[in-house]
């Protein structure tokens, strides 16, 4: 792997980001624009994966992957490329089956899996599979992608698929190797229409192509997949054609790993009004998940080639875009003095909308009990937001006078392999611990097998009022955990050790999440009240 020096040193002879080949009967006028927006990679430094992109003029929207989590499909908003904000959820829940809402099973890794976004003819389209029974595609639409989407069908599964329209409107969906056409309100697969393989796989192709991404430019369709070759290296690949059925030709447009952590692959590209084109790529960070990278798109004899003049991706660069920076960031503190929740926030699964409340104490997230768990995976109106690389810490405060006898509320660095900081109430006692769970799940399923269960430390809590804090590390080789304690917000208490935290794509498949709970063991009616929850990033 080159060295993180390596990407530090290219930088210095990165000076502008590029000059990509012209559309037909267009000037590239990002030379005579003075206005430009730096940036630098990872462009967010979190769990943003499967990205796909489109843009209507001068806006541009993104959808990423949230599988398991409610709302999901999120919306994010950008017009420089660089600064996105989170604008909508295309749906609040998926209802297909019990398991969205902890029952009869779970569906961690599963729901919502690699979308696609497109602009067509004044309006935007979803389409993406979810993982689970009853194995079918959702297409939805929106006027406004910041607004409500609308459920338009439910057809067939598509793996990892793109929605395309052509030139005349005909929608097809690739999936793999595979062309599907459309009826034309997109309500199901056009009987008679076009469904054929349109190429094989070479004998260099030994393991899956996934991430299936179209465009169509200069009159050549071209298909952007990931291809990871059994015992190869993570690429994307390329294959374009004159015709829609084919036949395409292949050719690998990056191979590159970058700042130390592993290769990069799966994404997309896109242009801008001027007629330059970039790159949006994820590249796998472990712990903290799949964190999107921004690099030049190079028109290279047709070819749409990734990274800079050398095929690398940079550390840094500069897009020639007005900078449009809203604040927003990725993960967000929070007072919940506000009726609604900030949009960063997720449930695990489904939430019970009447187990919890902005309103029953002003200021304060009241988590009440309303199901008898075994364990926080399967327990229902866990709150989560995303962790946050290089560094992070989270804080939350916590009224938990009126926990009852066998009820569990905390924060948990949470994962498949998850840390587990929480007041347990035991009869008149309440004891703080750092526990370390481990579930494992039946094969397809998604039920949960088992959980091993680990305490590393406890202690008892005399006051009503606590402070939990996870601080953690996803720097190089590191992706450590720690957990502290407070009955001031002032001074506090280490508990437990360093945590281990893990990626692991047979259990959760996302990166590490902080997350709020409360939860019993015994019997319902108990609850905790959440005064804030504050959030640093840390740069070093």
């Amino acid at each position: 792997m080159k060295s993180y020096i390596y990407y530090i040193g290219l930088t210095l002879f990165f000076t502008s980001f590029v000059t990509a080949q012209p559309k037909p009967g267009k000037t590239n006028k990002a030379s005579t624009q003075t206005e430009s927006t730096r940036y630098t990679n990872p462009i967010m430094w979190a769990d943003v994966p499967d990205l796909s992109i489109t843009r209507s003029g001068s806006d541009y929207y993104l959808i990423s992957t949230t599988m398991h989590l409610m709302p999901g499909a999120p919306i994010m908003h950008s017009k420089d490329l660089v600064h996105w904000q989170t604008v909508s959820y295309v749906f609040d829940s998926l209802t297909d089956n019990r398991k969205y809402n902890l029952e009869d099973g779970t569906v961690y890794g599963k729901g919502q899996w690699a979308s696609s976004i497109r602009y067509h003819k004044g309006n935007y389209y979803v389409l993406f599979s979810p993982n689970d029974e009853p194995f079918k595609s959702y297409i939805y639409k929106a006027n406004n992608p910041s607004g409500k989407w609308q459920l338009v069908s439910r057809t067939k599964h598509f793996h990892d698929a793109s929605l395309f329209f052509d030139d005349d409107d005909t929608p097809y969906v690739y999936s793999g190797t595979h062309l599907t056409e459309l009826k034309k309100d997109l309500s199901d697969v056009k009987p008679g229409g076009v469904d054929v393989n349109i190429f094989d796989k070479d004998a260099s192709e030994t393991g899956l192509l996934e991430g299936n991404q179209v465009i169509k430019y200069n009159n050549k369709y071209y298909l952007l997949m990931i291809s990871w070759p059994q015992g190869g290296k993570r690429r994307q690949v390329c294959y374009r054609a004159d015709k829609i059925t084919g036949p395409y030709e292949k050719k690998v447009i990056l191979e590159d790993n970058f700042a130390g952590f592993p290769y990069v692959g799966q994404g997309c590209i896109i242009d801008d009004i001027n007629g330059n084109w970039y790159g949006l790529v994820f590249q796998d960070r472990e712990a903290v998940g799949r964190v999107p990278l921004l690099m030049p798109c190079r028109w290279v004899d047709g070819w749409p080639m990734l990274g800079d003049d050398n095929g690398h991706v940079p550390l840094s660069g500069s897009i020639p875009l007005k900078e449009h920076n809203t604040g927003w960031n990725v993960v967000e503190s929070d007072d919940f003095s506000s009726n609604t929740l900030k949009i960063n926030w997720q449930w695990n699964h489904t939430p019970v909308n009447n187990a919890w409340s902005l309103t029953a104490r002003k200021g304060y997230l009241r988590l009440k009990t309303n199901r008898v768990v075994a364990n926080l995976y399967e327990a229902p109106n866990t709150l989560t937001q995303r962790m946050e690389g290089p560094k992070c810490s989270g804080v939350v405060a916590l009224d938990i006078s009126k926990m009852r006898d066998g009820d569990v509320a905390g924060i948990s660095a949470f994962n498949g392999h998850s840390a587990i900081l929480g007041i347990t109430c035991s009869g008149n006692k309440k004891v703080l611990s750092l526990c370390t769970n481990v579930v494992s799940f039946y094969e397809g399923t998604k039920n949960i097998s088992g959980i091993e269960k680990e305490e590393k430390e406890n202690v008892e809590i005399a006051s009503n009022r606590v402070y939990l804090r996870i601080d953690a590390n996803f720097n190089l080789n590191k992706d450590i955990a720690t957990f502290y304690y407070s009955l001031d917000n002032k001074n506090w208490l280490r508990i437990g050790g360093e945590f281990k935290m893990k990626f692991d794509y047979r259990k959760l498949f996302m990166g590490t999440k902080f997350a709020i709970f409360n939860y019993a063991t015994k019997s319902v009616g108990g609850y905790v009240d959440v005064d804030f929850f504050e959030y640093k990033k840390l740069t070093d």
